[in-house]
């Protein structure tokens, strides 16, 4: 029976532990969503809301207390001056877990950790170009035309040029590098001793 024993252990020493989720609150607030199992992600959301809730107070003392979580500045910075101020009017909640299902290798439930106002920034589509893809098409295939017509004659020069060493090179026998003093060859059937 499990009394007194919260929180998961995650297969880590306290100490890999702790700066596993340093890592992933610092990735966090830079990123805003994290992809990440979902027993760590249930693990470190009560602990990143904590730190928005520190933010939000905007004191020296709560920094210092950041500061024990996040060791960069300029993400404590990020924090307090613009993740906290979004929330100001919320009372708490401030990160959401999106479940993905299984991982494919090891079959591990995964999830997004994100904060409750993240949108997935779009990338921006390339411009409509004039020209259609079968106009591209015939102007590609018309430079590798013009392209390859002036280069086979070169080959074939080259080619008549580089015949004539070739057979000189096959008339003259090849002589064995030598790997130093003759030795026979060596058997890997063991020795029989004795006489015969």
């Amino acid at each position: 029976m499990q009394h007194n024993r919260s929180g998961r252990k995650l297969g880590r020493t306290t100490s890999h532990r702790l700066a596993l989720f340093r890592n992933q609150l610092a990735s966090l607030v830079i990123s805003e969503r994290i992809r990440t199992t979902l027993p760590k992600a249930k693990e470190l959301r009560p602990l990143a809301e904590r730190m928005v809730t520190q933010a939000r107070r905007g004191t020296i003392h709560s920094r210092r207390l950041v500061g024990r979580w996040i060791q960069d500045r300029d993400l404590i910075k990020k924090l307090f001056d613009e993740i906290a101020p979004r929330f100001a009017d919320r009372p708490g909640g401030y990160l959401r877990i999106v479940k993905l299902g299984p991982r494919i290798g090891d079959g591990a439930e995964e999830a997004f950790l994100e904060f409750v106002d993240f949108e997935l920034k779009k990338k921006l589509a390339p411009a409509p170009a004039a020209e259609s893809k079968a106009d591209k098409g015939k102007e590609a295939a018309e430079t590798d035309e013009a392209a390859e017509k002036p280069a086979r004659p070169a080959k074939k020069a080259a080619a008549k040029k580089s015949a004539a060493p070739r057979a000189e090179k096959k008339a003259e026998p090849k002589a064995k590098p030598s790997k130093g003093p003759s030795t026979a060859k060596r058997s890997s059937a063991p020795k029989k001793v004795g006489s015969s």
